[in-house]
């Protein structure tokens, strides 16, 4: 075989490789998880053995709570898996369903949904009320959990 014919194949397979990778970067990348209150103790906080917060996770994470009749809640969830998708390497995104998880709900004073509690690596977290819009989370997790400054 001539050698310019085996470049132009080997580039043809590097250029095929590089696109299915890239294609399938999005289908790698980590999605909302659904946390139970006994995964939290696990994951994220003690709060029955420890006295002050201390994180036990080595990124930091947004816990979404929510409940599946929600309108709001509903209308963040798929802001949610987008900024998963996004933060995929830097902030882990959790969500807890307020009904089933009512011990971690209580823990937390949630009395009204969405809520989303922000939790750095360092440091207490940060829980807000209602519902955000994508721009304002985004602000929150670069410069909060992040500590990027713009």
């Amino acid at each position: 075989m001539q050698p310019i014919l085996k470049w132009i194949i080997m580039r043809k397979w590097i250029l095929t490789a590089f696109l299915l990778a890239t294609m399938m970067m999005p289908l790698m990348a980590e999605d909302v998880v659904y946390i139970t209150t006994e995964q939290f103790r696990e994951r994220i906080f003690d709060y029955k053995n420890e006295k002050d917060w201390k994180f036990k996770g080595k990124k930091p994470c947004v816990i979404d709570f929510y409940t599946t009749w929600c309108g709001p809640c509903k209308r963040l969830a798929p802001i949610m898996e987008e900024l998963s998708q996004k933060y995929c390497d830097k902030v882990v995104f959790y969500k807890a369903d307020t009904e089933r998880e009512r011990e971690l709900a209580y823990v937390f004073g949630i009395n009204s949904i969405p809520q989303v509690l922000y939790v750095p690596v360092d440091g207490k977290p940060m829980l807000l009320k209602g519902l955000y819009p994508k721009e304002e989370i985004v602000k929150i997790i670069d410069e909060f959990l992040l500590e990027k400054k713009k």
